[in-house]
């Protein structure tokens, strides 16, 4: 009698977790018949769409069925996430399409190919991506009832749908985001639905939203860093659709929102047509809205200037962009001012536009498609008018940094070749062999200007994201227009992105010497001081004679001697040639610790100083910026192979400080150190040698924590009362004096330790705060880099903003007792981008106890 007891409490506990489930018939279409045949969602997953989350295993599968089942769907696996999750890519199109696939597709890229002949009978390419960001669940869940339709529907309007277009589907953008909300949603879900917007399973919003590495996917499209993005990109650059549409959620008490976006920010590359078809395809959206009388807006507060973003990307590429927002059901039910929003509902909104973006699209097919080919045909006959005609770039001393910034252009279906001979810009000579050139005489050329322009000037300076993205900057690329210069000549092969594989170094008897400026150095390092490996590092340029001679190394050059090394000779000889094979990085073989004249010899104790194995912990939460804090993990996990210990910021108690030897702080909104924990972290820099590395407001909590410097207080311009403004203005005058994520440039020391492997003074800095470090009064060598006079090279900031900042430091280097702290007024690894800065960072991680402090009198 207890055993039913139990399971009739179970079964009651599950009837009313499933109270807020829907049964497919919720989704279907009024008087289109459905395929019985077919599997509802709740046949396979064993609940209806809104009930619970449905995880991305149970997803993959139920979708995979479909696309089994169904001659009407075809599926591949195009990539996987960071921890191991298939991405699904499906195509959806009638039967008879799917037999001649690769043909429509060839077709259609043909088509848009310079004096092409539309095919009036050639179906229409849309895209529908879900899921970018992890916690909007919507935006996930809405493939599963769209997939379903296409599956299931039968009639005479579906089939004609099917007939006429080729629908690609990437159900699931973020699958480790996804999960990660699965899971919370899970951990916290009850009985009984709760809807109070303060229980914890509504509060997912940013871990769950991005990736494993805490990375937004959805600015993504441009960067390119992460292999979700990669693997979408191929497959969008592989159609070239005709229409885009991304579907997301945003804060609980907004109704619904879609594309076109607000009129006064379109980038100035989009053309104004995009926006009248894009207005177009609304009109079927609104036809649905008011049917059932629901809530939207559209041409407000959303952008489209970042080229970056999953909505605004396509429009820079030829195709049109829409973006959907729906508020958001968080765990699943969730009051608001304008009654209860449920998770169900909300899929069901996407879903139906999701229909409505392939139903306007098809209205205005031929109109889409002639756009689509003149966007084409003008893009490529700009690039033909253009007085600069191409690019060249260059990493000197680095072929990596410039081998992935040629990946990224393929990755953008820009054509990039090698420079077949030199060539003369401005007073510098480009050499044949190192250097590349990007003709703008081509179809990408609108992708090319939108990377390689530098703006300043905006029409009005509100940005939902960055405002300066020019990439050659971002990789710190020397680089340059060629225009009168420019001849058919100098464009060599085309190249595509390889790695990079330097030559095994000979044998030699007294060491090897590998060069600091290649970008895999500091893997490599690591790589050999993890085996145990000693090693030297120079604090000077230095001419050493090697198997090919005497060559110039710079500072931060790794010379591994092979006396004292309790590792043999043949050992460490495989692993530097592994490291020139396998990190991409040159080096030689040392015949003589005698060096040049001039220079200090390799024995020398301050020209050649050892280098230990960075233990690193990074804190995390409370108040620290997540993007800021996943872009290190992955800066030291993924790229430089370094592992890393995350710790949560309030709770450091109870930690073996000994073990550690730098730890990162990133910014945010509150990077001050327990109270508890503060004299802890001082000793262990004064004492045991720590090295902080702290960015953006940590660095200015490290500045007022460990060297008692003030806040500058806010000078009144005037003792006179403000002057009035009508209300109306506030958005745009709160924005005025905003740094709108802009590229700034810097004045670096290549010579202190921060700055060693760099060729030059100049580096570009990416910079979204207003936030200023002090000059240090007691320290003349702390200033590794200053802003100079004006420092704006892409993107927005105001005047009076660039006049606080020029002048100050950018990086502050300063020895603490035994121990070492530096300050980055910017984020060094902004979205595993500015490979340029990120140099800086390693070198802190490595060399920041290189540091000497002055003795001097410099009063």
């Amino acid at each position: 009698m207890a055993r039913l007891t139990a399971l009739a409490g179970a079964f009651a506990a599950l009837t009313a977790a499933s109270a807020q489930a829907e049964p497919i018939e919720f989704f279907q279409l009024d008087a289109t018949p459905y395929d019985e045949s077919v599997p509802a969602p709740e046949d396979v997953l064993g609940f209806g769409v809104g009930d619970r989350p449905v995880r991305h295993d149970q997803m993959v599968a139920y979708l995979t069925q479909l696309a089994e089942i169904s001659d009407r769907i075809t599926v591949e696996t195009i990539g996987y996430s960071h921890e191991g999750r298939p991405i699904l890519f499906f195509t959806v199109t009638s039967p008879e399409n799917h037999a001649r696939i690769e043909e429509i597709r060839e077709a259609h890229l043909a088509s848009l190919a310079p004096g092409a002949e539309a095919d009036p009978d050639a179906p229409a390419v849309i895209w529908l991506n879900y899921g970018v960001h992890g916690a909007e669940s919507a935006g996930m869940d809405a493939a599963i009832p769209t997939l379903y339709h296409y599956a299931a529907a039968e009639g005479l309007e579906v089939e004609a749908d099917l007939r006429e277009s080729v629908i690609l589907i990437t159900a699931i953008f973020n699958p480790d985001g996804h999960s990660r909300r699965v899971n919370h949603v899970e951990t916290y879900g009850a009985t009984v639905p709760v809807t109070d917007p303060d229980h914890e399973q509504h509060n997912l919003w940013t871990t769950a939203r991005t990736n494993h590495y805490w990375f937004d996917l959805n600015r993504q499209w441009l960067l390119q860093t992460q292999p979700e993005s990669q693997a979408w990109l191929t497959q969008w650059h592989r159609w070239k659709p005709m229409v885009s549409a991304d579907f997301h959620e945003m804060g609980t008490e907004s109704t619904f929102y879609f594309h076109p976006g607000e009129p006064r920010r379109r980038n100035p590359l989009i053309p104004e047509q995009a926006r009248e078809l894009t207005q177009g395809i609304a009109r079927h959206h609104i036809a649905f809205l008011d049917s059932e009388a629901r809530l939207y807006t559209s041409e407000e507060g959303f952008d489209n200037f970042y080229v970056g973003k999953g909505s605004t990307y396509p429009q820079v590429n030829g195709s049109l962009g829409i973006l959907f927002e729906i508020g958001a059901a968080r765990g699943g039910l969730i009051e608001s001012e304008r009654g209860l929003v449920s998770h169900a509902d909300n899929v069901r909104t996407h879903f139906r536009t999701s229909l409505t973006t392939v139903s306007g699209a098809l209205a205005q097919h031929r109109e889409i498609a002639d756009y689509q080919r003149e966007f084409f045909a003008n893009s490529l006959q700009a690039g033909r008018n253009d007085a600069d005609r191409a690019f060249v770039f260059s990493a000197e001393g680095d072929p990596v940094r410039a081998g992935l910034f040629v990946d990224l252009l393929e990755r953008h279906d820009i054509r990039v070749n090698a420079l077949a001979r030199d060539v003369t810009v401005d007073g510098r000579t480009w050499r044949a062999g190192e250097a590349y050139v990007v003709e703008l005489a081509q179809p990408q050329y609108t992708m090319i200007r939108s990377m390689f322009d530098r703006i300043t000037e905006f029409e009005e300076n509100i940005f939902y994201d960055v405002s300066g993205w020019t990439l050659p900057l971002a990789y710190d690329l020397d680089y340059a227009a060629v225009g009168r210069g420019f001849s058919a000549a100098i464009l060599g092969d085309e190249v595509t992105a390889e790695p990079v594989v330097q030559p095994a170094p000979p044998v030699s008897s007294y060491g090897y010497v590998l060069r600091w400026s290649d970008y895999y150095a500091p893997r490599a390092l690591y790589r050999l001081l993890d085996a145990d490996i000693r090693v030297r590092v120079a604090t000077e340029p230095a001419t050493i004679s090697t198997s090919e001679g005497r060559i110039d190394f710079g500072p931060g050059s790794v010379f591994v001697p092979l006396v004292g090394q309790d590792t043999g000779r043949d050992a460490i000889h495989a692993m530097v040639r592994d490291i020139a094979a396998e990190d991409g990085v040159a080096v030689y073989a040392v015949t003589s610790g005698s060096t040049a004249s001039g220079t200090p010899d390799i024995g020398d104790s301050s020209g050649f100083r050892a280098v230990e194995r960075p233990e690193v912990l990074v804190l995390i939460e409370d108040g620290l910026a997540t993007y800021d804090a996943g872009e290190v993990w992955h800066q030291l996990d993924h790229r430089m192979h370094i592992p890393v210990t995350l710790r949560r910021k309030n709770d450091l108690s109870g930690l073996d400080w000994s073990r550690y030897t730098h730890m990162v702080i990133v910014g945010g909104g509150n990077t001050a150190l327990p109270s508890s924990a503060r004299e802890r972290v001082e000793q262990w820099v004064r004492e045991d040698g720590g090295v902080i590395i702290a960015t953006r407001q940590a660095a200015r909590m490290a500045e007022r924590t460990f060297f008692d410097v003030e806040d500058e207080e806010e000078e009144d311009a005037s003792d006179e009362p403000l002057a009035r403004r009508n209300y109306s203005a506030m958005p745009v005058d709160d924005a005025e004096h905003v740094i709108g994520g802009a590229i700034f440039a810097g004045d670096l020391d290549t010579s202190h330790p921060i700055g060693f492997g760099y060729t030059d003074r100049f580096i570009p800095l990416h910079r979204n705060t207003t936030l200023t470090l002090a000059r240090p009064d007691d320290d003349p060598f702390a200033v590794v880099v200053e802003y100079p006079e004006d420092p704006l090279l892409s993107g927005y900031a105001s005047q009076r903003r660039l006049d606080e900042i020029t002048g100050t430091p950018a990086v502050v280097a300063r020895r603490l007792g035994r121990g070492s702290v530096i300050l980055f007024a910017d984020n060094p690894n902004f979205r595993a981008t500015f490979r340029g800065s990120e140099k800086m960072f390693m070198n802190a991680i490595f060399f920041g106890n290189l540091i000497d402090r002055p003795r001097g009198d410099y009063q």
